[in-house]
């Protein structure tokens, strides 16, 4: 459904996005990350036709962005970071003005409108000011403009940024509920909403990819030892201390302690699994074995891993509307 490959991007001697590659298939939702000027925000102006390419080639639903620019955007619902709502505008009437602009006429157009309208949970704000509504709300208007016309694919930059945390959920729910019907690409900072929404995630950095895989498949390649975390009744330094000298275990640190209940991550050799040796060494112990269960790395860990093995911070470039990344909610 999207394709990219050899993707450049100059402005004058400096390089935005230098080779990238990568493609997105029918009913995926793709995770877009890396850092402040990573080149993220260029490749999505080049897919969406804000922005002609210097090399290399990109396509949406089998057109070419460069070539056939108006046949990339009737299948393509786009919502930048910067929402560019009408703030004077009802709801109705923004939505009507943004299917017109879309080239949807007549009957149809009323229809899409009500589509979006439905699909988004905007009904009982349709005819109120743009102005007047909360941060949520305004998301969502922006989210149904993307989403008029019933595209193919969804370029989503940022889609929940200033939300409070019951909107960041409706959000994420509605973008999962989208699996299967719809390719959608969804950049964020929010490194926790990836792991919830999307299928597979890129990660870019000085303009080029250089990591993309699963979120799962990720954390378990990537990872330099296995983990295990285990929950157990015995005080913590004890615990620590006991299962640091198992066979194979290489580092053991305390996660928690609270109500007589230690929680424990205990690293070991990667590729053994030492979960029936921990078990059995617990209950020879005469300690309780609450919950034992085996951990890869999580995305913050992969990304940070990542991005510093790249080196220093990118330059300073061409994204500057990027927000400062953010590891955590």
């Amino acid at each position: 459904m999207i394709e990219v490959s050899d993707l450049t991007k100059d402005y004058g001697t400096f390089k935005a996005v230098k080779g990238v590659s990568f493609s997105v298939q029918k009913g995926d939702i793709l995770g877009f990350l890396g850092p402040n000027g990573a080149g993220k925000t260029t490749v999505m102006k080049i897919l969406t036709c804000f922005l002609p390419s210097t090399g290399g080639r990109a396509s949406v639903a089998g057109f070419d962005c460069e070539k056939e620019p108006e046949q990339v955007r009737r299948h393509l619902g786009y919502l930048p970071e910067n929402n560019p709502l009408y703030l004077d505008m009802r709801v109705r009437e923004f939505l009507s003005f943004a299917a017109h602009a879309k080239g949807i006429k007549g009957p149809q157009r009323r229809a899409a409108v009500d589509h979006s309208i439905e699909e988004t949970g905007i009904e009982s704000v349709t005819g109120r000011l743009i102005g007047q509504l909360s941060k949520g709300f305004r998301q969502r208007v922006g989210l149904a403009q993307a989403l008029v016309g019933d595209p193919d694919v969804l370029i989503l930059d940022e889609p929940t940024v200033g939300l409070d945390p019951r909107q960041i959920l409706d959000i994420r729910k509605l973008i999962k509920s989208m699996a299967g019907r719809r390719t959608v690409i969804l950049s964020t900072h929010i490194l926790p909403e990836v792991s919830a929404v999307c299928d597979r995630v890129i990660i870019i950095n000085k303009g080029l990819v250089i990591e993309q895989d699963s979120t799962a498949n990720l954390g378990r390649r990537l990872a330099k030892s296995d983990r295990v975390q285990v929950s157990l009744t015995a005080p913590a330094e004890d615990a620590r201390a006991f299962l640091g000298r198992l066979a194979k275990v290489k580092k053991v640190g305390v996660r928690s302690e609270a109500d007589g209940v230690a929680t424990l991550d205990v690293e070991s050799t990667k590729g053994v699994d030492i979960r029936a040796a921990l078990a059995q060494a617990v209950v020879e112990k005469g300690w309780g074995l609450l919950e034992l269960k085996a951990m890869g790395l999580g995305l913050e860990e992969v990304f940070l891993q990542l991005v510093t093995q790249e080196g220093a911070p990118p330059e300073d470039g061409a994204e500057s509307d990027e927000a400062s990344t953010e590891v955590t909610e």
